[in-house]
C-alpha cells in the first residue's frame, strides 16, 4: 500500500497552473465553475515556479522543495525540481519517467490501476473537462470565478484509500494552491508561485 500512496504523491505533485466537507453538488454558482473550466481550457502551456511542503507522519518538520512546473496541452507534465536536489518527473502518455542523478526509471501506469483515474484528475483538471473529472470525483466548488477553491474527494473505494481529497485554490484561470490529503494522514502542500521566464 505504501508504494501505490507513494506513487500517487509522486503524480500529484505534477500539477500545476492553469488547472486545478464537499458535497456532489457546487457550493458556488454553477455558472462560475463552468466559466472556470473553460477558461482553464484555453492555456495549451504553462511554465511556473512551485515550492512543495510534504508533512508525513514519520517527521517532526515538513519536506521543501523547489523548482519549476511545465504542461503542454493535452498531457505532458514535467515537475523539474532544482532544491533540495535536481531530478525530473516527465507523464506522458500514461508513462512516468523519473531522472535522478545518473538514473532514470520509468513506470507505465497501466501496471498502477489504482493510480490511473487519479491520474485521468490531473489530465482532466488542466485541460477543463468537468464531464471526466466529475467521473471520477465528487466535485465541490466554493467561491466566484475570481476567487475560488475546488474541492475533489475519489468517488471509487479502491482511490479514497489513497487519495481523502484534493484541495485547489486560485483566481479565474490561474492556480495559486493544491493541497493533497492522503487517507493516511499525510499531506502535500504546493504554492505555484509566478510564471518562469517574466
Amino acid at each position: 500500500m505504501r508504494r501505490s500512496s507513494g506513487l500517487t504523491g509522486l503524480v500529484s505533485a505534477l500539477l500545476l497552473s492553469p488547472a486545478l466537507a464537499a458535497e456532489p453538488a457546487t457550493a458556488g454558482n454553477p455558472a462560475d465553475l463552468t466559466h472556470l473550466m473553460s477558461a482553464l481550457a484555453q492555456r495549451k502551456q504553462g511554465h511556473v515556479a512551485f515550492v512543495e511542503r510534504k508533512y508525513l507522519s514519520i517527521l517532526d518538520q515538513p519536506v521543501q522543495s523547489s523548482g519549476e512546473l511545465l504542461y503542454e496541452a493535452p498531457d505532458r507534465l514535467e515537475k523539474l525540481t532544482l532544491k533540495p536536489k535536481r531530478e525530473s518527473l516527465v507523464l506522458q502518455g500514461g508513462v512516468l519517467t523519473a531522472q535522478r542523478g545518473r538514473h532514470t526509471y520509468t513506470l507505465e501506469l497501466q501496471q498502477y490501476p489504482q493510480v490511473v483515474p487519479f491520474i485521468e484528475s490531473i489530465r482532466a483538471t488542466l485541460a477543463g473537462d468537468e464531464a471526466a473529472l466529475e467521473r471520477i470525483f465528487r466535485v465541490g466548488f466554493d467561491g466566484t470565478f475570481d476567487h475560488w477553491t475546488l474541492t475533489l474527494m475519489p468517488l471509487d473505494a479502491k482511490l479514497a484509500r489513497t487519495v481523502r481529497q484534493i484541495r485547489i485554490a486560485g483566481e479565474a484561470a490561474a492556480v495559486h494552491s493544491v493541497e493533497i490529503q492522503e487517507a493516511d494522514g499525510d499531506r502535500s502542500e504546493l504554492t505555484i508561485g509566478a510564471d518562469v521566464g517574466q
